[in-house]
C-alpha cells in the first residue's frame, strides 16, 4: 500500500512528512538506534510531572523478584467508587514509557472521574513475549486487589492503550476472560497492533508516515523472537483469535492509510459477529497515531472525541455509583 502526500489529510501532511524524516524506520539498525535513544530519554521522563495530574509511583514484585513500576494517576476522592483503567503505552512493544501518555490520562480524567494505572512493562529489546503480557496482567491484578485502597470499584475495571498498547490491551482482555478471575467491563484498544502475519492489503508494503510495514515487521520479530514462524499465541497476536465470545464491549479506531487498518476492521467484524457491542470508526487521510502526532488537527479532535464519548458511555452504562465504605 503506497501512500502519497496528497492522500494525507491537509492538517496532517506537514507532520507526516516531518515524521518520515525524524523516524525513518526502514531497517533494523535504525530501529535499534531509536529504541536505544528512547530508553535513555525514558529515564529522564520519569522525573517529569504534569500540571493537573496527581501522579504517584508504586513498585510491585514479579515472581522472579524483580520489580514492575506502576504510574498511578488518581484524583481527590468524590465520595463514590470510581472505574479503574489499566492503560498500556504504545511503541511496537519495543519503545515508549507510561510517562509518554500524560495527555491521554488528562483527557480520560477530564471525561469521567477515574483512577488510571499505567505499567512500565518490559520492552521486547530486553524481554520478548510473554514479558509484556505478564506485566500487564500483574498490573491488572494489583488494580483489582488494591481497588479499595484507590477508591476503585473492582467490578468496573477497563483496559486500553494505543498501537502496541492497544494490542496488549486486547491480549490482556482475552487472557482475563480465559482465566476468569478479574472481570473487564470495557476495552479501548486504539489502532491496535494485533496481527503478526501482515497479509492483509493495508499491511503489505505500506510506506505511510510514523509506522510502516518495515517497522511493523521488525517490531514483531523483536517481540516474538523464536515464535515468529511458529504457533503464535492469541495473547501475543489477538488477530489469531477464533473464539470471540466473552470479550468486553470496546471502542477502537484507525486511520485509513495505516498498516493496522485491515486487521482492525477484521477484528471488529468478528467481535460484532459474536454479539459484542463495538464503537468503531475509520478516519480518512490518516496515518498511524495521527491523533498524537498532531492533536490540534480537526480530524484528530474528531477521533479523540469519538473514543472519549464511547468511554463516557461505558462508564455511564457499566459502572455503578457506589459510596466509598468507611
Amino acid at each position: 500500500m503506497k501512500v502519497t502526500r496528497v492522500m494525507i489529510d491537509r492538517d496532517l501532511r506537514f507532520y507526516g512528512m516531518l515524521m518520515k524524516w525524524v523516524m525513518p524506520l526502514h531497517d533494523e539498525r535504525r530501529f535499534l538506534r531509536l529504541a536505544t535513544r528512547q530508553q535513555l530519554r525514558n529515564v529522564g521522563s520519569r522525573r517529569r510531572r504534569a500540571h493537573g495530574l496527581d501522579l504517584r509511583e508504586v513498585f510491585i514484585e514479579r515472581d522472579d523478584h524483580t520489580t514492575l513500576r506502576l504510574l498511578i494517576i488518581a484524583e481527590k476522592t468524590t465520595g463514590v467508587l470510581k472505574p479503574g483503567i489499566l492503560w498500556l503505552h504504545g511503541g511496537g512493544y519495543a519503545l515508549g514509557s507510561p510517562d509518554d501518555r500524560l495527555a491521554t490520562y488528562r483527557r480520560l480524567q477530564a471525561t469521567r472521574d477515574c483512577v488510571i494505572v499505567a505499567p512500565d512493562y518490559r520492552l521486547s529489546r530486553e524481554k520478548p513475549y510473554p514479558a509484556a503480557v505478564d506485566d500487564a496482567y500483574l498490573a491488572l491484578t494489583y488494580l483489582y486487589e488494591h481497588a479499595k485502597e484507590w477508591h476503585v470499584d473492582e467490578k468496573a475495571l477497563m483496559v486500553g492503550g494505543e498501537s502496541a498498547g492497544g494490542g496488549l490491551a486486547l491480549g490482556l482482555a482475552i487472557l482475563a476472560r480465559d482465566r476468569g478471575v478479574i472481570p473487564i467491563v470495557f476495552a479501548m484498544p486504539l489502532y491496535p497492533m494485533i496481527d503478526d502475519r501482515m497479509q492483509l492489503p493495508s499491511a503489505v508494503d505500506n510506506d505511510a508516515p510514523v509506522w510502516n510495514s518495515q517497522a511493523n515487521q521488525i517490531a514483531w520479530k523483536w517481540y516474538l523472537r523464536d515464535l515468529i514462524d511458529g504457533d503464535v499465541p492469541v495473547y501475543a497476536a489477538p488477530a489469531r483469535l477464533t473464539d470471540y465470545r466473552g470479550l468486553p464491549p470496546m471502542v477502537t479506531f484507525v486511520g485509513d492509510l495505516e498498516p493496522f487498518r485491515d486487521e482492525t476492521i477484521a477484528f471488529v467484524h468478528e467481535v460484532k459477529k459474536a454479539g459484542i457491542p463495538v464503537f468503531f470508526s475509520c478516519f480518512p487521510g490518516c496515518f498511524h497515531a495521527f491523533d498524537i502526532v498532531n492533536p490540534r488537527a480537526a480530524i484528530s479532535k474528531k477521533a479523540t472525541r469519538f473514543w472519549l464519548d464511547a468511554f463516557a458511555h461505558a462508564v455511564d452504562q457499566y459502572v455503578q455509583v457506589l459510596p466509598i465504605e468507611k
